[in-house]
């Protein structure tokens, strides 16, 4: 009985350090199998949902890392690239669906999506001056130290808004494909799955960048291994003609949470 308490007690203070000096937690999860998942992009993937009550709401299996680098119950809003407008985006809906499909796994969320960030600034070095941040320094910083309690299974990667221009439009697919690359390098996973999105059609209807942008994506689907695209069609905007509502980023994060399952299942 003593041993029990003094066990329990020494795993109460392991937590307490790991919360108290800004470094993930040594095990804050509860038993089960802890995969990885990186939120990567720019503002759709952080999020710019209106929070409702729902969306607070937390699932014992459903992890992130926060802005500290301390493992916390996941809830909306999970980015914190720009505070004061960032809301719900696809990875909470895509948690929650990966959550029920294993019942034995806990999902942990390392969100890295800087809203704003054009491809050019997720590369060594990058820096993106809106947020005056290093998106894929700090991406690539962060996705180590989760790697310390647990194992990533995948990538979303929602991004191409900022790079749907006449100049940037083009050279978009080979970008993309060298970052994909250099995350799998990096990160010494060299089959993790990714997903990537296509812009919304609320981009695409005024924007022939956009399409190319879409284009793009698919492309990079189709070349790269265990890559695969989803389309965001039908989906709907805020009423800023750029950021997807509510509602839209939960379907989005389904649609990611169903071409992931089907990725994994592939060999």
């Amino acid at each position: 009985m003593k041993l029990t308490t003094l066990s329990r007690l020494l795993l109460a203070f392991v937590s307490f350090i790991g919360t108290h000096t800004g470094h993930a937690q040594v095990s804050p999860f509860p038993p089960g199998r802890v995969h990885l998942y990186l939120l990567a992009g720019q503002s759709n993937m952080a999020g710019r949902g209106t929070v409702e009550a729902a969306d607070r709401q937390t699932h014992p299996r459903i992890w992130v890392l926060d802005k500290t680098n301390t493992w916390v119950p996941a809830a909306d809003p999970l980015h914190f690239d720009k505070p004061a407008v960032v809301g719900v985006g696809p990875g909470m809906a895509f948690a929650r669906v990966m959550a029920e499909a294993d019942t034995n796994a806990i999902i942990a969320l390392i969100p890295v999506a800087v809203g704003g960030s054009p491809i050019d600034s997720w590369q060594p070095g990058g820096f993106h001056e809106q947020t005056q941040s290093h998106p894929y320094d700090d991406a690539l910083a962060r996705a180590r130290i989760a790697l310390k309690s647990g194992t990533l299974r995948g990538i979303l990667w929602h991004q191409g808004e900022s790079d749907a221009k006449a100049e940037l439009a083009p050279a978009y697919a080979d970008k993309l494909s060298q970052l994909i690359r250099r995350f799998r390098n990096d990160l010494n996973a060299t089959n993790v799955p990714v997903v990537v999105g296509t812009l919304g059609d609320f981009h695409t209807s005024k924007n022939p960048y956009a399409v190319q942008i879409n284009n793009a994506l698919q492309q990079v689907a189709r070349r790269e291994p265990r890559v695969t695209c989803i389309e965001s069609t039908g989906l709907t905007h805020k009423g800023d003609q750029t950021h997807f509502d509510t509602p839209s980023a939960r379907e989005l994060g389904k649609r990611y949470a169903r071409a992931m399952q089907m990725v994994l299942k592939s060999k």
